[in-house]
């Protein structure tokens, strides 16, 4: 049982009814709430979070601006673990994740002021967002403030799981839970817990998400759009000798271009935004403001990131998993090490994507989603009852590896996936796995490539005679191409 619905015996059709996404209790799918979804949202309920959040960060400024906050108080009021229980995010392997640990509490108390100098009072932007906090280069990223926004809605998400869970889940799947850090009390200047009944999965709850506050990838909010955006966002500032002064010190910023042949390069110009951005604030506040007013953008966005992670790793998983049992060879009887098993996974993976029209996984209304991650997590989820582990590996110094299958510690195979696309390919090849195997002896490993055209494989091709591994059977195809299967059919 991968699915919410699945495990829990609950319709689909009633989880969609209630607006909550189904997500997967194996492994994290790759979505986070986006702050903006509430600003932007006309349902009181998320217009009155969006209130709570600034609220909290007004809070937030004050102590910082005393400029004697303890250890002891920024790790009760910066701190939180992430909330693991909505399973949401991207993690390859569980869900669990750091949350926000010491350096995001050192990092905010003190930039407080400078990120919110007028927080409660905007003069440009209508209100202030939490997502600001992720624009001035200051090392908080989109993580953290999917973790941050997570946490200081956690109430509601708790009372949206728990009303779901009384009406439609047996009382057997059900458990009472005393839940740390549920909502802030103003008074005693501390988070207070509270008892919720809520669905129980391997001895934990489990938290339900509304869809339409979900969105993938990045904020509504983010530095990478700020910085596509600047000359757009300066060319709308309203202030003719603001914009000037602007203009005069971004093109101080940028190195001289003393022959035609000589170009300003992607990372120059950011570097000179960056520095831009820090000497004139404003205009953070400008790209916020330009933001706010498209409002519809961000929520068609959102849809559209959720159909697609719906379609991907809910429907067509499941189509895919369906697919595996039934070639799964029912008169097994002798048990397989960890390679057996994994190239076996590998091999019902390429025969269901190339020959049962599982290519369609990766297509969204004809679009191929080409990603790496996604193809890791979808073979991951195809693990659902297994009596191996499967973990995603960290970096260990010697490099990463997408997936470590093992039992016991003298059986473990390692499984890499890449996109023929992917310009670090032949590099990969070469040294990636042979490097890691050298930090773990004994370990054997499977290079599985996906290719999406003609070109691709062709590609690969060429790069396997190169490095001599044409014939090398570890090293497994898959072909998602869509012009050369029968049925043609979408997604």
């Amino acid at each position: 049982m991968i699915y919410f619905s699945d495990y829990f015996k609950v319709s689909e059709s009633v989880l969609d009814s209630y607006g909550a996404f189904d997500i997967s209790l194996i492994t994290d799918l790759p979505l986070f709430i986006d702050p903006f979804l509430l600003f932007g949202s006309t349902k009181p309920v998320y217009q009155k979070l969006h209130e709570e959040i600034l609220q909290y960060l007004i809070f937030l400024k004050e102590k910082s601006a005393s400029g004697n906050i303890s250890d002891g108080e920024k790790k009760a009021w910066f701190m939180f673990p992430e909330v693991e229980q909505t399973w949401l995010g991207f993690s390859v392997s569980g869900n669990s994740g750091r949350g926000l640990g010491p350096k995001f509490a050192n990092t905010l108390s003190v930039y407080m002021p400078i990120i919110y100098p007028d927080l409660g009072d905007e003069q440009i932007s209508q209100t202030s967002h939490l997502e600001k906090a992720g624009l001035f280069q200051i090392g908080i990223g989109k993580d953290n403030i999917s973790d941050f926004t997570t946490n200081l809605i956690k109430r509601f998400l708790l009372t949206y799981t728990e009303a779901f869970a009384k009406a439609h889940i047996d009382t057997k799947h059900l458990a009472v839970y005393n839940v740390d850090k549920v909502y802030f009390d103003y008074d005693l200047e501390r988070w207070m817990p509270q008892k919720f009944t809520l669905p129980s999965c391997n001895g934990d709850f489990v938290l339900l998400t509304p869809v339409d506050i979900l969105t993938k990838d990045e904020n509504w909010i983010n530095s990478g759009d700020m910085r596509s955006q600047f000359t757009q966002v300066c060319n709308a500032i309203p202030n003719s000798q603001l914009r000037g002064e602007i203009n005069n010190y971004f093109q101080s910023r940028l190195p001289r271009v003393i022959s035609r042949r000589q170009r300003i390069t992607q990372k120059e110009k950011n570097e000179a935004i960056i520095a831009t951005l820090k000497k004139f604030p404003k205009i953070v506040d400008y790209y916020i403001q330009l933001k706010e007013r498209n409002k519809d953008g961000a929520k068609a966005t959102s849809k559209k990131n959720v159909e697609e992670i719906k379609s991907v790793f809910v429907n067509g998983v499941s189509k895919l998993i369906d697919a595996l049992k039934e070639n799964a060879d029912p008169d097994r009887t002798k048990p397989k090490d960890s390679f057996d098993e994994s190239m076996e996974r590998v091999k019902f993976l390429k025969h269901v994507i190339e020959k049962n029209d599982g290519y369609r996984i990766f297509y969204v209304k004809n679009v191929p989603i080409k990603r790496e991650e996604h193809l890791q997590l979808i073979f991951r989820l195809t693990w659902y009852a297994t009596s191996f582990d499967v973990n995603s590996e960290v970096n260990n110094g010697r490099g990463p590896v997408d997936y470590k299958v093992s039992k016991g510690s003298s059986d473990n195979t390692l499984v890499e996936f890449k996109l023929a696309s992917n310009s670090q390919l032949k590099k990969n090849l070469m040294n990636q796995v042979k490097v890691y195997q050298g930090a773990n002896p004994g370990s054997r490993s499977i290079k599985v490539i996906l290719y999406f055209t003609l070109d691709d494989l062709q590609h690969v091709k060429l790069v396997l005679k190169e490095l001599q591994l044409t014939d090398d059977e570890t090293i497994v195809l898959i072909d998602a191409r869509r012009d050369n299967k029968k049925s043609g059919s979408t997604t």
